[in-house]
């Protein structure tokens, strides 16, 4: 029977394995906001989360009307919505996956691209920079493509992250 690991054998695995999950997670942020770029190039929206086709005609739908996305197809989703919609839609807002990409695309908009960017802040400070990137979005003379673009600016800087390793 083999000797067990010493002690530096075995942070050195748990460091490994850090990483790893790191480096997959930083993959799965970039799948999930190269989708949501998907959604919003198929149909954008502002001063509303998503838009739905409904038996009446377009609809769009605030914060407290998401579930609908579920019953109507979906026609349009503004920034934070389409990283939402492309995570599997409203009962997924609150994963980490999606509260990660989001914190990402605060980052992207911000410049604030040496990694790493803090991807675990408080509820207070998500919800400021979930405000800010719906203040961005909703902003007049936006447009699709600027959204777009900082969606691509986000998943860069995920790959940024990916290259640089934690202390």
């Amino acid at each position: 029977m083999p000797a067990p690991p010493s002690r530096r054998e075995r942070l050195r695995l748990a460091r490994c394995d850090a990483v790893a999950a790191r480096l997959a997670e930083l993959h799965a942020i970039a799948d999930l906001l190269a989708e949501a770029a998907a959604v919003v190039r198929s149909g954008w929206v502002q001063n509303a989360w998503f838009a739905v086709a409904t038996p009446q005609g377009e609809r769009l739908l605030t914060a407290h009307q998401v579930k609908h996305v579920y019953v109507y197809p979906v026609t349009g989703a503004c920034l934070a919505g389409s990283i939402v919609l492309a995570a599997g839609g409203p009962d997924q807002a609150t994963t980490q996956l999606v509260q990660r990409s989001l914190d990402l695309t605060w980052h992207a908009l911000r410049d604030d691209a040496e990694p790493p960017a803090v991807l675990c802040p408080s509820p207070p400070v998500r919800t400021m920079r979930l405000r800010d990137l719906t203040r961005w979005n909703d902003a007049p003379g936006r447009t699709r493509t600027e959204v777009t673009d900082l969606l691509s600016s986000a998943r860069d800087l995920a790959a940024r992250h990916g290259t640089v390793m934690p202390a």
